[in-house]
């Protein structure tokens, strides 16, 4: 007789700290502890290439902390329950919920088909403070602000969920049709570009909460301020670790709430709370990532630039804090929070090109490409999404990079170039003379690109763009 068993399923929560679905599992008996790399129902977003990277050395740590008792699959996730409810006596599927579009949809056909085969399906929140059904207006309608969400809705809610401890032992099975890590084929095969991406990062439950620790010590103090200068340590860089679930956001929460309070600390709750505002258009809105928030922005007069578009990914632009961003994305999969500011602006506003150009490249190349944050995020620079920036907003690249990195230290470690640049000419160097230029070594044109764009000119164009909407406040 087969042995009764639960399966926990695991997806965008790859821990075994505060897993609200793991401790359902656990509680139920023996469980069958399983991971399914779906392609298939994910359609136009399939994860990215620095994604897939990520996801390979995050289940290797989860498959080490579960003793090996991890079973892995690819292929479509309702063939593979099929698969399993054929050869094994499952009674329970355990989850904890997503909220992707598509996600949403083969959960729930999931689910149905579980229940009509007998088997009990129970899915939990491990992901998010806030379920996006429980926070809402008085009138029952979702927010499309972020101000009154987090400040009005999330604070009349309920307060998040305390993170759960580690179960104290699990009674686990493996599958002997579990595929090897490496036929999930995450890693590219060539050339190599991960290995040195992943130099900067220790993906995995432990590396999250060294990156919590490492954060709280040198990094909460002074955040308010401190996170809008790329060369301080005043971000969390927890990004990639929440998007894959190695920590969850009810542990980042309250153990920064232990350690701290004061502006600082309210500020970076608050961009807790930014995430949480992301998933909740996501659920509601679920064309986000596709189509304009705002559907005045469909006659946008939007520019077709293969060049300048390519020039942009590459960090070629003449630009040197838009550079440095696309440099340290390419370099490391990830880049600080105002410089992606600055270079979506640039993008989107100076070069007039469509911001959903932009949402694919990071969704891409980003580590912690997250489809509710990046959608959210460019629909915000862009103007035409929710709470979105000002259509008169439009970030000067020479101020952004005089007023927030001063010393030049964030773009002369990406833009090694202008190492030799004076300060007053670091920014823009084409208003150098020749004989600053000459003496930096920077051949505009050959060592280093001219502008492809001018900034004064293309953001009166870009002006005169936006004008042209109609009811635009």
């Amino acid at each position: 007789m087969k042995k009764k068993l639960s399966i926990m399923w695991f997806r965008q929560d790859l821990r075994l700290a505060d897993n609200p679905a793991l401790c359902k599992a656990v509680k139920s008996g023996h469980v069958l502890p399983i991971y399914i790399l779906d392609d298939v129902s994910a359609g136009n977003w399939q994860m990215g290439g620095a994604n897939r990277v990520w996801l390979h050395h995050s289940l290797l740590a989860l498959y080490k902390s579960l003793d090996g008792m991890l079973s892995l699959y690819h292929g479509n996730a309702a063939d593979v329950f099929e698969s399993l409810l054929s050869r094994f006596d499952v009674v329970n599927v355990f989850w904890n919920r997503c909220y992707e579009p598509w996600r949403v949809s083969r959960d729930g056909m999931i689910k149905s088909m579980l229940q009509d085969r007998g088997v009990s399906a129970k899915s939990l929140c491990g992901s998010l403070l806030w379920e996006p059904w429980e926070v809402a207006k008085a009138d029952g309608t979702p927010y499309r602000v972020f101000s009154p969400f987090y400040y009005k809705g999330c604070h009349a809610a309920s307060p998040p969920r305390e993170p759960l401890p580690v179960p104290s032992s699990i009674s686990a099975a493996v599958d002997d049709l579990s595929l090897p890590l490496e036929k999930l084929q995450l890693l590219p095969s060539h050339p190599r570009w991960d290995e040195a991406m992943m130099a900067h990062w220790e993906p995995g439950e432990a590396g999250a909460y060294e990156c919590l620790e490492i954060f709280l010590a040198n990094g909460l103090s002074g955040y308010k301020e401190g996170r809008n200068v790329p060369s301080k340590a005043n971000v969390s860089r927890l990004s990639p670790y929440l998007q894959t679930g190695e920590i969850s956001p009810n542990t980042v929460w309250y153990r920064a709430r232990s350690v701290a309070e004061g502006k600082d600390l309210d500020h970076f709750c608050s961009e807790l709370g930014w995430r949480e505002f992301a998933y909740h258009l996501l659920y509601h809105f679920p064309n986000l990532p596709e189509e304009n928030f705002q559907a005045k922005f469909d006659t946008f007069p939007w520019g077709e630039n293969n060049d300048a578009l390519s020039a942009w990914q590459r960090g070629m632009t003449g630009i040197p804090i838009v550079d440095a961003g696309m440099r340290e994305l390419w370099q490391t999969g990830y880049m600080h929070n105002r410089v992606r500011m600055i270079v979506a602006s640039f993008l989107i506003k100076n070069l007039l090109i469509d911001w959903r150009k932009g949402e694919v490249w990071f969704w891409d190349t980003l580590v912690d490409a997250d489809l509710a944050n990046n959608s959210a995020s460019w629909q915000w620079v862009a103007g035409s999404g929710a709470d979105a920036a000002p259509y008169f907003r439009i970030f000067n690249p020479v101020s952004q990079g005089l007023k927030f990195d001063p010393k030049g230290v964030y773009i002369r470690k990406y833009v090694p170039e202008l190492q030799d640049m004076p300060d007053k000419y670091l920014f823009a160097p084409w208003e150098a003379p020749a004989d600053v230029l000459e003496n930096a070594g920077v051949g505009l044109g050959t060592d280093y690109p001219k502008p492809i764009v001018d900034l004064k000119t293309s953001r009166v164009r870009a002006l005169d763009a936006f004008k042209s909407l109609k009811n635009l406040t």
